[in-house]
Formats: structure tokens, C-alpha cells, sequence
């Protein structure tokens, strides 16, 4: 009997401390990525005619190796957007442009970045987009 109870706990235990040691890509962090989205206004003929701040653009992110989004923000006044409380890991940023000689009509831009540090705070720069 106490055979059946040693071998449980000790089983229950190393289950708990295995799970909460091991910590994955996603929040629960003190990391960020920031970074800014400029917007090219382009002309019949594809001749940028302005480039402005792309304000209240939709940015997204995917922790890990994943496929589907895991969080979304939208860009400042400024064209800038962070995501904030970080894990260390891999993350993927993409955001969508306008691209007339698409089917759907947008195209998908793509970071892949990395946090490798806890408090480190990432900037993937600016990302250029097709208003």
C-alpha cells in the first residue's frame, strides 16, 4: 500500500515540477517587440505618390512555431505597435498590404524574430506596406 502511495506522489511531483519549470514562447514575460508599419500610397501606374504613418494597422503575432495567430494590436497615431510581456522564444509578426494583382487583394508581410533574454526589448524596425 504505501508502495502504491510513494510511487504517486512521486509521480504527481515530478508531473508538477516538470510543467512549471519549462516556460514556453508567449506571455507571462518582461520582453517586447516593437516596431513601426509605413504606408506607400501608390499611383495607377505603381509610382508611390505618398508615404504616411499607417495608423490604426492591424499587426499580429504568432508565438512559437504555431499557425494561427495568438495575438493582434493595432498601430499608434504614429504607425508604431508593441507587443509587451514576453517569454524568451521565436515569435512571427506579419501584417497584411493592399496588392491589386492578388485574388484576395492582400498580401501578407512576414518577420521572424527572437527574444533571448529576459527585459530584452526587440525592434524589428519599420515594416513598408502597399496602402
Amino acid at each position: 500500500m504505501y508502495r502504491i502511495l510513494f510511487f504517486s506522489a512521486f509521480f504527481l511531483f515530478n508531473t508538477f515540477v516538470i510543467t512549471s519549470c519549462k516556460k514556453v514562447e508567449g506571455e507571462g514575460g518582461s520582453s517586447s517587440i516593437s516596431g513601426k508599419i509605413i504606408a506607400n500610397k501608390k499611383n495607377s501606374a505603381g509610382v508611390t505618390i505618398a508615404t504616411f504613418e499607417a495608423t490604426n494597422h492591424d499587426v499580429y503575432i504568432i508565438y512559437g512555431a504555431g499557425a494561427v495567430h495568438d495575438d493582434k494590436t493595432e498601430t499608434s497615431y504614429d504607425g508604431t505597435f508593441t507587443f509587451r510581456y514576453l517569454e524568451k522564444g521565436d515569435y512571427t509578426i506579419y501584417t497584411y498590404e493592399d496588392c491589386n494583382t492578388c485574388a484576395s487583394g492582400d498580401k501578407v508581410k512576414i518577420i521572424e524574430t527572437s527574444i533571448s533574454k529576459a527585459k530584452e526589448e526587440v525592434n524589428i524596425g519599420t515594416i513598408e506596406v502597399n496602402d
